[in-house]
């Protein structure tokens, strides 16, 4: 690999790690909504508010890395 290849690597696995923990942080914050830690709305609200949270959270964490590196993924030689 070139050097301008291995920055491109670096900023893609950076992108990669950094979605992932923001889907973990997006998780962390529905289940305290849904928890009541913290009042964006009223409770009932604040419930349903909290579930889209955490599975918008969960897409990030789980599904999204595989896209991003399914998109990177380099060519194959034949």
């Amino acid at each position: 690999m070139t050097q301008p290849d291995d920055a491109l690597a670096k900023k893609r696995f950076f992108a990669i790690s950094a979605m992932r923990l923001m889907g973990a942080a997006f998780a962390m914050i529905g289940f305290i909504l849904i928890s009541g830690g913290f009042t964006l709305a009223g409770q009932p609200t604040d419930r349903w508010i909290g579930a889209a949270i955490v599975l918008v959270g969960a897409f990030d964490f789980a599904v999204m890395p595989l896209l991003l590196a399914r998109r990177w993924r380099s060519p194959k030689n034949p």
